[in-house]
């Protein structure tokens, strides 16, 4: 199972449209995919029609053992999406309330990482779609993940939020002492803009090594698919921005060709 994090600390760059998007490809190819929204705002959850106001049994649920997680919790919490493909543990509003509640729990950091490993035999790619804010669930998520996607909207204000985002990571990876793989990706790119067309080059200029040498464009079929609860490559299989997540997927399939190996439960008990 290999498990992506899709994440940055600003909000509205991409994240949880790059999930989905994503998601159904992958389902297409034949993969069976686990969706987390880590998200209070459950843009992910939403997006499916289901309510993170009124939800029962959500990713809130796996934070409510004092830092365990039964092992039959985690396919409880399990729901449907369009496609028969995918599945989502989705995301509650209560999940705001976790750092008040989380402050002093021992493994706190860990827990989706627990929760993940009882469905390790289920699913062939986990995605996690991620809040802008640090905090619990953000570092739940980075230190469950095997590798980031970093989207980041082709403007300046978002190129500000990639520094905090890799800031992130750099702390991540010192106290865990292990090599985080990230890989950031432009999104919203608009050519028809200078403003767009100048932040793509500087993206590249600054993060060459680190990021796409391509980027996701604008495309309003976007946000028709979202209205409509479906996945972009079931909503319009054929539009440019479909197109542009499908050479992506390919190029990840390139960069990161095998998943580590998955860490022991034991070693996450102990954690």
């Amino acid at each position: 199972m290999r498990i992506w994090s899709v994440a940055n600390q600003k909000g509205g760059v991409g994240k949880t449209t790059t999930v989905a998007a994503l998601a159904g490809l992958l389902a297409d190819q034949g993969q069976r995919v686990l969706l987390l929204d880590l998200d209070p705002h459950g843009s992910l959850t939403a997006y499916f029609r289901y309510d993170p106001d009124t939800i029962k049994g959500s990713v809130f649920d796996l934070f409510s053992y004092g830092g365990k997680v039964p092992a039959e919790l985690p396919a409880q919490l399990i729901r449907n999406t369009p496609h028969p493909r995918v599945k989502l543990i989705a995301a509650s509003n209560a999940q705001a309330t976790l750092e008040r509640r989380m402050v002093g729990v021992e493994g706190m950091g860990h827990i989706v990482s627990k929760a993940l490993v009882p469905l390790r035999q289920s699913f062939d790619y986990v995605l996690l779609d991620n809040t802008p804010v640090l905090g619990v669930l953000l570092i739940n998520s980075i230190a469950a993940s095997e590798q980031i996607l970093i989207p980041v909207q082709t403007e300046f204000l978002a190129l500000k939020g990639l520094e905090r985002m890799l800031h992130t990571l750099d702390m991540v990876m010192k106290s865990q002492r292990r090599v985080l793989n990230y890989y950031i990706v432009p999104t919203m790119f608009d050519r028809r803009t200078q403003a767009s067309v100048q932040a793509f080059r500087q993206l590249r200029r600054d993060y060459r090594q680190q990021s796409w040498r391509y980027a996701i464009p604008v495309d309003t079929k976007f946000r028709d698919a979202s209205q409509h609860g479906q996945f972009p490559s079931e909503y319009a299989v054929n539009t440019h921005g479909v197109r542009a997540y499908k050479r992506l997927l390919l190029e990840l399939a390139e960069l990161w060709p095998q998943a580590p190996a998955p860490t022991p439960a034991s070693e996450l008990e102990r954690s």
